[in-house]
């Protein structure tokens, strides 16, 4: 009987020792799955961030290309506003010099009327 009640009292604990051993287990599975649940809305919210950025890129990168074409096109209106400016001086230049040919003739006409008046003046 006293080799029993000591079996049985080494048996208790043991399951107690079990016991134990089993709500530490419990505690650190718990633990666990609570990092588990932090670690993945940290995942989350990284993965929120880079699509962000990526959309910011994405933005930027349109942007960058709209500027490039607007340079583009200010660059074009610049060579047609120089043709134009060109253009323009040659159209001044030949005007110029009709305005001095058309001087010369003017001048050389009114040598011609003074001749002629001259002339049937003097008839």
């Amino acid at each position: 009987a006293e080799q029993t009640a000591k079996a049985t009292g080494e048996i208790s604990q043991q399951i107690n020792g079990i016991q134990s051993a089993t709500q530490q287990s419990v505690g650190a599975i718990k633990e666990i799955g609570t990092t588990i649940g932090r670690m993945a809305e940290i995942s989350a919210t990284i993965a929120s961030a880079v699509e962000q950025q990526g959309a910011a890129t994405q933005e930027i990168s349109r942007n960058v290309q709209q500027a490039a074409q607007g340079t583009h096109q200010v660059t074009a209106n610049i060579t047609d506003v120089q043709r134009g400016s060109s253009e323009t001086g040659s159209a001044s230049a030949q005007v110029l010099s009709a305005a001095q040919s058309l001087s010369g003739d003017s001048s050389r006409l009114k040598l011609e009327v003074g001749k002629f008046l001259a002339t049937v003046r003097a008839a």
